[in-house]
């Protein structure tokens, strides 16, 4: 097949959050077996050395900048100025007539088998016509992550833009699953929550992948100890709210059944409030080179989430890797895992600090569940997922 895919927001490279580590690896993939043009449009002055390292990765592909500041000042002006728009702000920042014309071009000049909107922040810059079968490929339900940010949202400020968001959103989603010819899915879970957006049938699940030839099951260091970790791209605000909430209602009672517990938050560009959550039993990283050698030290995994959509990869990682793994319903929400057998799931405070405590004073129930965690993991590697996704693909061709 010839596949024309399209990715719009940050750079492709280095692959350091979860949305990228999915298109990363199915492209990977796909590029094995297919012709593949990626489309990369990316904000920020022009990176000469990002598009060479582009073109090493995906001969052929297409780099286009979008010149634009990414201070928050910035943000919230620009934000402001879209406040009364029917286009939520997150599709509309990266929009451009520049990515229009080339997408425009490219379907007209070459004959592409299928062209592929990588999330839906790409979505307005395809033609209404294109001439091509397209595929919205969805990582998150959009809606419903910002209706989950808006109810957990502190500020009232922000709270107010996070709904406005939400219902933007929701209009516009419905509108975006509709105008494409196929619609996929990460899980169930999402594709049943879409499911009231289009014809069901329009909509393909391809579950979460994990890379098994880096994230495999390996003896622990001696650093393990009583070691919780928690991994994530600690500027987004899903990863800050989850951290906070961990650190102020579930780490006090951990450390009262185990003073000896200590608990590191890894992650790159931690915003200050992750920075503040820093102290005598909580570390905070920083950008690292590999979250590796931090699941290698761990004993318990944790994702607290209570706002996010999609699937998290950190799980199936820490779980190929055979580490147990505590979880909200949202943190492991789509995912396939079976609570008590290879994860524990925990939506109280109370019920995830004992759960943590009981895998940090048992070694044989530990160990029990960081088999199974294994196992299970070890059905997803992305070479069996990208099989999955290009099946899509060819029926929807």
């Amino acid at each position: 097949m010839r596949i024309l895919w399209v990715k719009s927001g940050n750079k492709l490279l280095p692959v350091d959050t979860g949305g990228k580590i999915r298109s990363y690896n199915l492209l990977r993939q796909l590029a094995l077996r297919n012709e593949v043009t990626l489309v990369s449009n990316y904000v920020g002055a022009r990176d000469d050395s990002y598009e060479r390292d582009l073109q090493g990765h995906f001969p052929g592909a297409v780099a286009i900048n979008m010149p634009r500041s990414r201070s928050e000042f910035f943000e919230g002006l620009s934000y402001c100025a879209n406040f009364f728009s029917a286009t939520p702000y997150s599709v509309a920042k990266f929009t451009t007539p520049r990515v229009r014309s080339c997408i425009e071009e490219l379907l007209s000049s070459e004959k592409f088998d299928v062209a592929i909107c990588d999330f839906l922040a790409a979505s307005l810059n395809f033609p209404r016509r294109p001439g091509t079968p397209t595929v919205l490929f969805q990582h998150n339900v959009e809606s419903v992550l910002w209706e989950r940010q808006a109810k957990h949202e502190r500020s009232l400020l922000k709270r107010i833009a996070y709904k406005a968001e939400a219902l933007k959103m929701a209009s516009y989603e419905r509108t975006a699953v509709n105008r494409f010819d196929h619609v996929i899915a990460v899980s169930e879970a999402d594709r049943d929550a879409m499911a009231a957006m289009t014809n069901r049938e329009r909509i393909s699940v391809v579950p979460t992948g994990v890379d098994l030839s880096q994230y495999s099951r390996r003896e622990p260091t001696d650093a393990r100890g009583t070691l919780v970790t928690f991994s994530g791209s600690m500027d987004w605000e899903a990863n800050i709210d989850a951290v906070e909430y961990f650190v102020g209602e579930i780490w006090p009672a951990v450390r009262q059944g185990c003073p000896a517990a200590r608990f590191r938050i890894v992650g790159r560009d931690p915003h200050r409030r992750v920075l503040r959550l820093a102290s005598e039993s909580v570390e905070v990283t920083g950008t690292v080179p590999s979250v590796i050698d931090h699941l290698r030290d761990s004993s318990v995994v944790i994702v607290p989430l209570r706002i996010g959509g999609g699937t998290r990869l950190k799980i199936y990682e820490a779980m190929a890797m055979g580490r147990a793994v505590v979880s909200t319903s949202v943190g492991a929400e789509g995912l396939d895992v079976n609570d008590g057998r290879d994860i524990l799931i925990e939506d109280s405070a109370n019920g995830f600090a004992s759960s943590i405590l009981k895998l940090l004073r048992e070694d044989g129930y530990r160990a029990s569940l960081e088999s199974a965690a294994a196992a299970q993991a070890s059905k997803f590697d992305w070479a069996r997922i990208a099989r999955q996704f290009e099946t899509v693909l060819e029926e929807v061709r």
